[in-house]
């Protein structure tokens, strides 16, 4: 697995993972993290303090103020990984502070697992037991 550090930063967490790109400001609360797009695999969910997988964002570059917004009412995920960069996401967690890196083999993070993320680290993704 190779990886490209977007945001710099350490979060340790759960994976939370889709295969469905995720559109942040027409699809997620702002206020609680809760996914409320019915269509999507994690409607109903909510993703704060996770370490979002994901392969991409989608939709308007104003996701970006949306990410901001979670981090702001502490509903934000810990990091985000994702396939490929997107503006919107990019630039919303630069806003926000929250670490992000792009992955190649997304299907090595499985939903669930316990893993810090650290950009200044050799491994930058570690499993915990």
């Amino acid at each position: 697995m190779t990886f490209k550090v977007i945001v710099k930063g350490k979060a340790s967490g759960k994976i939370m993972k889709t295969g469905t790109p995720i559109n942040f400001l027409g699809a997620v609360d702002k206020k609680t993290g809760v996914i409320h797009d019915k269509k999507h695999d994690l409607a109903g969910r909510s993703i704060k303090d996770s370490i979002l997988v994901f392969p991409y964002g989608v939709g308007s570059s104003v996701g970006a103020y949306t990410i901001y917004s979670l981090k702001s009412n502490k509903s934000a995920p810990l990091a985000m990984v994702c396939a490929k960069a997107d503006l919107s996401v990019a630039s919303g967690c630069a806003l926000a502070n929250i670490p992000m890196v792009i992955a190649t083999e997304l299907d090595k993070l499985e939903d669930g697992k316990e893993v810090t993320l650290d950009t200044e680290s050799d491994k930058l993704i570690t499993f915990r037991e």
